[in-house]
């Protein structure tokens, strides 16, 4: 299998980069983003694109591939509405609909949030991504994080997420035995993502429960 990987410098993209090098069926990674991976392997190639704006890729450079794990994300905190739709649905719709052109039948796993559709503004506007992705692509699978516990260094870049995670951190088992289903580790999350996008998921929305479920062996 050949997956292209967006946000792999980020807490949950690092966390699945590095099941998709531990994982024999995966071939080959492309890793897409503004810096390169910092990750050295045989199976990945960065392509740097310092403006992620700019879609117009090589068409030789995006064809080929079966999978695309969509780990970009941004907090809303302090934004506006119009920003987090341009850093979330444009660039979600925009590197869509330029992986579709190449590869129709791609699994596009999109890394959306446990509460997506609902009232508040990001919800709004996760929602209205998930929803033109399962259109656009008929294999896309949306991926509904509850919890995530970081099993190798993997940290937050949202504002103050460092802090938290290290405060927190030492009430992950806790946690996970309080909430079996709603925390998933970035090794579980790595390896249902990898395996939805191999054999295809339960259902082209899948919550934290079912997440768990394809990850946790």
């Amino acid at each position: 299998m050949k997956v292209i990987l967006f946000g792999a410098t980020g807490m949950v993209g690092k966390g699945v980069l590095r099941q998709c090098l531990l994982d024999p069926d995966v071939e080959s990674i492309l890793s897409i983003g503004r810096k390169p991976s910092g990750m050295s392997h045989p199976k990945l190639h960065d392509l740097v694109r310092t403006d992620m704006f700019d879609f117009k890729v090589d068409a030789n450079e995006l064809k080929g591939y079966d999978a695309c794990f969509f780990c970009l994300g941004v907090s809303s905190v302090r934004m506006s509405e119009a920003e987090y739709t341009h850093l979330t649905y444009d660039l979600t719709m925009g590197w869509a609909r330029a992986l579709a052109r190449e590869n129709p039948a791609m699994r596009f796993l999109y890394i959306s949030g446990m509460g997506t559709g609902g009232k508040a503004m990001w919800a709004q506007v996760k929602g209205r991504t998930e929803n033109d992705l399962l259109t656009l692509l008929p294999e896309a699978i949306m991926i509904r994080l509850a919890a995530l516990r970081p099993m190798h260094g993997e940290r937050s870049k949202a504002p103050g997420g460092g802090v938290l995670f290290t405060l927190v951190s030492p009430l992950w088992p806790v946690f996970q035995w309080l909430w079996p289903n709603g925390v998933i580790t970035t090794e579980e999350l790595g390896r249902a993502m990898i395996t939805a996008a191999r054999k295809g998921g339960p259902k082209r929305v899948l919550e934290s429960a079912d997440l768990v479920a394809l990850g946790r062996y």
